[in-house]
């Protein structure tokens, strides 16, 4: 089923002669609502990035300290924690991907209605995210940040665990 069959229930005849212009509103409220996700998301990734490198701050200074009394056992449970919001951050950058997506399939549609398809014609400019030398798909860059955060959080409780080692 295509996305127009679920978009436009009523033909331009059926609803009237204010139907141009209550499109164009929807469609000014729709790529509103779509700049306000991406903001919900540039915020999710600040608080996100924001506590995982302050525990990761915090981890590594008392580690640099040498403070053998807190050991691996107390470093692991604040690691796993950190691996924990790691990942519920990454699955909510793929949330908004997909949100995202599905905002851009429905402003596209309505554009077809529209005399002038910016958003489009922007995509079909850019390579439709096919290619990275015009353009890089930040969702495909902001999944790894995550990863790379799970990555330093292991770095530590290896380091931990080897200097509890080494000093048994």
């Amino acid at each position: 089923m295509a996305i127009e069959d679920n978009l436009f229930k009523l033909s331009p005849t059926e609803y009237g002669e204010a139907y141009q212009a209550h499109l164009l509103e929807q469609y000014k409220l729709f790529v509103e609502s779509a700049d306000r996700i991406s903001q919900r998301r540039q915020q999710a990734n600040s608080f996100f990035l924001t506590i995982n490198t302050a525990l990761l701050a915090v981890l590594g200074g008392i580690l640099s300290r040498g403070s053998q009394s807190l050991g691996l056992w107390w470093f692991l449970p604040v690691a796993v924690a950190g691996l924990v919001l790691c990942y519920v951050w990454y699955r909510l950058v793929l949330s908004y991907k997909g949100l995202n997506a599905g905002k851009f399939e429905v402003i596209h549609a309505i554009e077809k209605k529209l005399p002038v398809a910016l958003f489009d014609a922007e995509w079909r400019q850019i390579g439709e995210g096919e290619n990275s030398t015009k353009y890089k798909p930040f969702s495909e860059i902001e999944t790894w940040i995550p990863w790379v955060f799970m990555a330093l959080y292991g770095v530590l409780v290896v380091a931990v665990g080897i200097q509890d080692w080494c000093l048994k």
